[in-house]
């Protein structure tokens, strides 16, 4: 086993292109709308997301990445010889690392290993490709899992919403926070 593949989850947002060009597999997080379920960026993508979630009644709610999705991603690319480092959303934000692990230990000789990113979003997608590039070119399991260690301790990410309302709508601040910052136009 000499090829690397590199397995992220969707939340770290990767354009296509650089998916295919890096031959990336991104487990699907489980959006629930409405008593429906989605796995985001396959049975419903970011910009429809948004676009329906201006108008909700119902906030949507999400459910990590599944056991079973990552038990199939980890067996199809062991079947094709690789070694496999999985870089995934922080376990302060979702289970997903629990569910890539209890996948992993149900192959417990196959060589996997799993990164907590300690992030989401694109600096989670960084992450991603950086490793994703050094394995394309050749570098080992052990030397990709070095690079990923090394990018989440040097990496935070600060980010900015334009208004307060989803925040509050999906539980994350309360009223007088949301009334509060919107007063001051924080």
């Amino acid at each position: 086993m000499d090829k690397v593949a590199i397995i992220t989850d969707s939340t770290g947002y990767i354009p296509k292109d650089l998916v295919d060009k890096y031959h990336l597999t991104v487990i699907p997080q489980v959006l629930i709308w409405e008593e429906k379920t989605y796995l985001d960026g396959v049975d419903i993508q970011p910009r429809e997301f948004y676009n329906r979630l201006k108008n909700a009644r119902v906030m949507p709610t999400t459910s990590q990445a599944t056991i079973g999705s990552f038990r199939k991603n980890f067996s199809h690319l062991l079947d094709e010889g690789c070694q496999i480092l999985a870089i995934l959303v922080s376990d302060k934000l979702s289970g997903t690392i629990d569910s890539a692990i209890q996948a992993r230990d149900m192959l417990p000789e196959a060589p996997i290993e799993i990164i907590n990113s300690n992030t989401i979003a694109m600096a989670l997608g960084f992450y991603a490709l950086a490793v994703a590039r050094a394995a394309k070119e050749g570098a080992s399991l052990s030397e990709c899992k070095d690079l990923a260690e090394k990018a989440v301790d040097h990496t935070g990410v600060i980010f900015a919403v334009d208004t307060l309302e989803f925040l509050h709508r999906g539980g994350r601040i309360g009223g007088a926070s949301r009334f509060l910052g919107t007063a001051l136009k924080l």
